[in-house]
């Protein structure tokens, strides 16, 4: 029996979702090795498997402070683990032994965001996680990636990742199992768009705002919903509404009910997704289980995800934005095409297979074979 290591201290995070998943379908399948399961202080997680176990790792994520560099190398040293999986490039430097590395996406290399971070020390961040991201890369005996796109992406960058990387698929969640609640920023006979998520630049949900106008020639009685958690970023989308004059028309709750959610999914007109950079894209695969059909982006890896079940525009050309989402909005028989088919696109991919694939890849390289 071989020891594996998983630091799962991002789970709960809205990017935890992979680790989440690949932890919970491990504990399904996987009977021959033991592992344990680096969480925060404040995670509940228990296992269901009498071979996995839970340990408290309070080191701090993305840091570069000593303390936590050196700290959490010496705990990964004393667990003396066959095998370490971190599901991020951001891992202690001093840590030799055998490592996975999942690279979900290259977002962070060509779209940067200093937040609240002052510049000096934003760019001396940015210095570290691009040395971090290569040598995670270059020290781990395997590499997983969540599409065929940020695999072949990433061998471009760096050649000495081809021969050790294995691609395994997201999967969507099954369609919210709550009753359907209609929030209160909109009703059921207002004819709406929808996005949902963060609005980090990368996200590009200015090219919906500035589409809109375009929109709302043929549909003047078209609104835009953009739920999603409020913070620094979509304070600055507020005002760049404000300022297109689009405040009656766009709205943006924050975090919305999963209730709520529910029925936004299944009421919406189109669901949106007008990103320039995804690792794998999970937003749009949840909006199809839901029925909703979906106008994407043709940036990086959605076109390979989503397949035919999404009509597909350049989110930086603005017209074409506004020109394939008129498509939807005055098509019914195309709409109704893209939700048969968006049911069969979901259809295509599971979380039980991302483990078991992610599994061999632990098994090859316990073997040497990584």
């Amino acid at each position: 029996m071989k020891h594996i290591v998983i630091d799962a201290r991002i789970r709960r995070a809205s990017t935890g979702r992979y680790i989440d998943r690949l932890v919970e379908h491990l504990q399904e399948i996987d009977s021959e090795n033991s592992y344990t399961v680096l969480v925060q202080p404040d995670d509940p997680w228990k296992p269901t498997n009498p071979n996995f176990s839970a340990r408290i790792c309070a080191y701090k994520q993305f840091s570069f402070n000593p303390f936590d560099q050196f700290g959490f190398a010496g705990q990964l040293y004393n667990l003396k683990a066959d095998l370490v999986h971190f599901p991020m490039n951001q891992q202690p430097v001093l840590y030799f032994k055998p490592v996975v590395t999942s690279t979900l996406d290259l977002t962070m290399l060509r779209f940067t965001r200093a937040g609240k971070t002052p510049l000096p020390i934003f760019w001396v961040k940015m210095a570290g996680y691009r040395f971090l991201f290569w040598y995670s890369n270059k020290k781990s005996k395997a590499i997983v990636t969540i599409s065929n796109y940020v695999k072949d992406n990433l061998a471009k960058h760096y050649k000495f990742t081809r021969k050790k990387t294995t691609n395994t698929y997201c999967a969507s969640e099954p369609p919210l199992s709550v009753p359907a609640k209609s929030p209160d920023c909109i009703t059921s006979s207002t004819p709406f768009l929808l996005t949902v998520g963060t609005a980090f630049p990368h996200k590009n949900l200015n090219a919906v705002v500035d589409a809109l106008p375009h929109l709302l020639v043929t549909n003047p009685e078209l609104k835009v919903v953009m739920a999603g958690k409020k913070e620094q970023y979509y304070q600055k989308l507020d005002k760049y509404i404000a300022k297109k004059g689009l405040s009656d028309k766009i709205i943006t709750p924050g975090f919305v009910s999963d209730e709520e959610l529910k029925w936004l999914y299944q009421n919406c007109s189109a669901y949106v997704f007008p990103s320039l950079s995804e690792g794998f894209g999970l937003p749009g695969l949840e909006a199809m289980a839901h029925g909703a059909p979906v106008v994407s982006s043709n940036a990086t890896c959605l076109p390979e995800v989503y397949g035919d079940a999404a009509l597909y525009f350049n989110p930086e050309n603005i017209e074409d934005v506004a020109l394939k989402i008129e498509r939807v909005l005055g098509d019914k028989v195309f709409k109704k095409e893209l939700i048969t088919k968006g049911y069969a696109q979901v259809k295509k991919y599971s979380w039980e297979t991302m483990a078991q694939q992610t599994l061999e890849v632990y098994r090859n390289v316990l073997r040497g074979k990584g």
